[in-house]
């Protein structure tokens, strides 16, 4: 069942057709889905406010309901390390179509992965797994199974990779932690059976799996 605060927050975004980035991490927060320490800012003077509480490096995006691909927009830049930086990037997303304001979060490493839903109009809902950012589109490496998930499925999802070793620990690199990403998984399973009801799809990517934990960087929900 969905909770009031999901509920709420996929009303106000009926009107763009999306969910999005901040509101749309304020629902995997709730559903048990690790996010980036992050703020939103409209001026400013409370961005760099937000770098401060969080510390640099961080990454800045654009929030706009008319940008629904930051990337192709120059919507996204990391590595952010100064205030100067901060300025210069702010410059730039407020000539973007349909700025509302700027999310600054914290700068987090490890593997990327994408975990994708969608609702299939055969078989309800499905998630995937696969190798993240680029990696995606040039391997097409990526495992489906429906939704919701159990232990094994996951597990069975892993193995299914070709490049599976990447995630395990290859050529002496640390394995990532392979019980959070099971978690969040399940998690994000559940909630796309929750949703099922009010979306076409839901992409994380990427989502940053390390030694210590897995992250969704970015994220977009796209209402039905």
């Amino acid at each position: 069942m969905l909770k009031k605060r999901v509920k709420n927050i996929l009303e106000s975004s009926r009107a763009a057709g999306w969910v999005l980035e901040p509101d749309a991490k304020k629902i995997f927060a709730l559903s048990g889905i690790k996010v980036p320490e992050f703020r939103t800012a409209e001026t400013l003077n409370k961005a760099i406010k937000a770098a401060g509480d969080i510390g640099y490096p961080v990454a800045a995006k654009v929030v706009s309901p008319q940008v629904l691909h930051k990337s192709d927009a120059n919507g996204v830049i990391i590595g952010i390390d100064s205030d100067e930086e901060l300025k210069n990037a702010y410059k730039h997303f407020v000539t973007l179509d349909g700025f509302e304001c700027m999310l600054i979060e914290e700068m987090v490493d490890g593997l990327e992965l994408i975990v994708g839903g969608k609702i299939d109009y055969q078989f309800g809902p499905v998630v995937i797994l696969g190798l993240g950012g680029t990696s995606v589109e040039i391997y097409k490496d990526t495992s489906l199974k429906m939704a919701p998930l159990k232990e094994n499925d996951v597990r069975s999802m892993v193995r299914s990779l070709k490049a599976h070793e990447l995630l395990e620990g290859y050529r002496g690199s640390e394995p990532i932690n392979m019980e959070d990403l099971i978690s969040m998984m399940i998690n994000f399973s559940g909630l796309l059976v929750d949703l099922r009801e009010n979306i076409e799809s839901i992409d994380l990517n990427p989502v940053m799996c390390s030694a210590q934990q897995c992250v969704v960087a970015d994220a977009r929900i796209i209402l039905s």
